[in-house]
């Protein structure tokens, strides 16, 4: 009976040892081994065989991104402005033996790190670079505490600022100030906005004027081509007169001829003659006729007898 107690102890023994001595790591850590008090080795996600009683686990590491939220610190700056800064490092373990060997608490090492160098850094700086220099503070601190932390195997991946808060005073006559500057924006806007109004305006009087005179160029343009094509019928009109006279004329001495081709020379074609000729003395204004009353006679029976010929035709 007492046999096989001490044997179940001893199965119970071996089987604790065993599992004992199966590590299981999960993804995201890792497991820093140490065998009978020193570093021996980094277990990696997976599962391992250790020695029991030899080997021992110090310390469960995690590799994944990690966040640490700095509470306000009271900083003072360049122009003796007491103001309050809050900080969020955001970092990751890339050396788990450097980070449990080389320093006692990574993570307050990464604080105070961060603490002190932002305090040397806004301290150099008056309120108004540290209000409007977010970037520069948050570029200069990432450089600095990175250097110091790559020592314990730390890798700070980002340093942002999250609230710095001037005192009472400061923050009212900071809203006083920006109201004022507000109300600036305001008052320069309108004023843009009736200057672009006015030239708008102006611009369309402008347009308005081009149009109009562009009109009006067209109508005189119109109305000299219709004076042109009027006159252009006036002249082919009395071209057509002229023509018409010319023609008739042409008709006459043709029947004048004819008659004296038919009846011979008589007194009434040759006094014909000397109406057609002192015709054409007449429309020279530079001959000047003078006839005698006989001549003055003989043209009123001369005139007769063309009134009688005309009667004739």
């Amino acid at each position: 009976m007492f046999g096989k107690i001490l044997f179940l102890i001893i199965l119970a023994f071996i089987i604790v040892t065993i599992i004992s001595a199966i590590k299981i790591v999960n993804t995201g850590y890792v497991y820093v081994l140490e065998r009978f008090g020193q570093f021996h080795r980094i277990l990696e996600p997976g599962w391992h065989l250790t020695i029991p009683f030899a080997d021992y686990v110090r310390q469960k590491v995690s590799t994944k991104q990690q966040i640490l939220d700095i509470d306000p610190q009271s900083v003072i700056t360049k122009d003796n402005v007491k103001i309050s800064i809050d900080n969020v490092i955001f970092y990751r373990v890339m050396g788990p033996k450097d980070a449990i060997y080389n320093i006692e608490n990574y993570k307050a090492g990464i604080v105070y790190s961060t603490i002190t160098n932002m305090r040397n850094i806004v301290g150099n700086m008056t309120l108004d670079e540290v209000l409007s220099g977010r970037d520069k503070i948050n570029s200069e601190l990432l450089r600095v505490v990175d250097d110091i932390t790559d020592a314990y195997g730390i890798k700070i991946l980002s340093v942002e600022i999250k609230n710095i808060i001037p005192p009472g005073e400061i923050q009212q006559a900071m809203e006083k100030q920006m109201r004022a500057e507000r109300d600036k924006r305001a008052v320069i806007l309108e004023a843009e906005g009736a200057r672009q109004s006015a030239i708008e305006r102006a611009e369309g009087e402008k347009q308005s004027k081009i149009l109009q005179a562009e009109a009006e160029k067209q109508a005189n343009i119109r109305r000299a081509e219709g004076l042109k094509e009027s006159q252009l019928l006036e002249a082919e009109g009395k071209a057509k007169a002229i023509e018409a006279v010319a023609e008739a004329q042409a008709k006459a001495i043709e029947m004048v001829n004819k008659s004296i081709i038919e009846s011979g020379t008589n007194e009434t074609v040759i006094a014909l003659k000397q109406v057609e000729a002192l015709q054409e003395m007449a429309k020279n204004p530079a001959n000047k006729l003078i006839l005698p009353n006989e001549t003055l006679s003989s043209l009123g029976n001369i005139a007769a007898v063309a009134e009688m010929l005309k009667g004739t035709k």
